[in-house]
């Protein structure tokens, strides 16, 4: 008996399965990247007690696990199912929505006890890496969304877009913190985190901006 994610859509030109080999290998190139930054930021962030950056660390392991789940999408059968494409879309949207209420209530927590974080140069050289190269794999990503009509491609380009946001965002609160001693730009970035997540995870949810959709 054929299970719904296993009904398919007509066979696609070479053209499409290009795009399918070319997301794949974003995908894990985002896998890898993500799942180093995740862990370098979450860390730097326990020892420098930084909400902002340690939000910043759990965003990266999302987007990590957005990326797997794109490859997943589009490994067998997969490729050409709308029932995968729609089970993706909602798998990349969840990860928004787990990300915004733990760090909104860290900050809200370090802003009401007035708790300052420490210089990390290491956060700071981490974000500022992600300001240069985040960038440029979402703008790739979302590419080839509008080519596949894929609105969990998008999400995941987005989720990296946002990653270059999050990352400015703490930066800028790190750098003013180490300079000039303003503590309270930490968990400021920290909320803006929260409140960029919420609105990219109801777009993604809605498959807005795809042609499929």
């Amino acid at each position: 008996m054929t299970t719904p994610e296993l009904l398919v859509l007509p066979q696609r030109d070479p053209a499409f399965h290009q795009a399918v080999r070319r997301v794949k290998l974003l995908s894990w190139l985002s896998l890898v990247w993500m799942g180093a930054e995740g862990t370098i930021a979450i860390i730097a962030g326990i020892l420098a007690g930084s909400i902002a950056l340690i939000g910043f660390g759990i965003d990266s392991a999302i987007e990590g696990f957005a990326s797997a789940i794109i490859v997943w999408r589009f490994t067998g059968a997969r490729i050409h199912s709308h029932a995968a494409e729609r089970r993706a879309q909602k798998l990349v949207a969840v990860q928004f929505f787990l990300l915004a209420p733990y760090v909104a209530t860290e900050a809200i927590h370090k802003l009401v006890t007035a708790e300052h974080p420490s210089t990390s140069w290491l956060g700071i050289a981490l974000t500022a890496s992600s300001v240069i190269g985040m960038p440029l794999l979402g703008a790739a990503k979302i590419r080839l969304a509008h080519q596949l009509e894929s609105a969990a491609t998008k999400g995941e380009g987005n989720q990296n877009l946002l990653c270059a946001y999050l990352a400015g965002a703490v930066l800028v609160g790190l750098i003013g913190n180490a300079l000039f001693g303003l503590w309270w730009l930490d968990p400021l970035a920290a909320l803006f985190i929260a409140g960029v997540a919420v609105r990219e995870g109801r777009e993604t949810w809605r498959g807005e901006g795809c042609a499929c959709c």
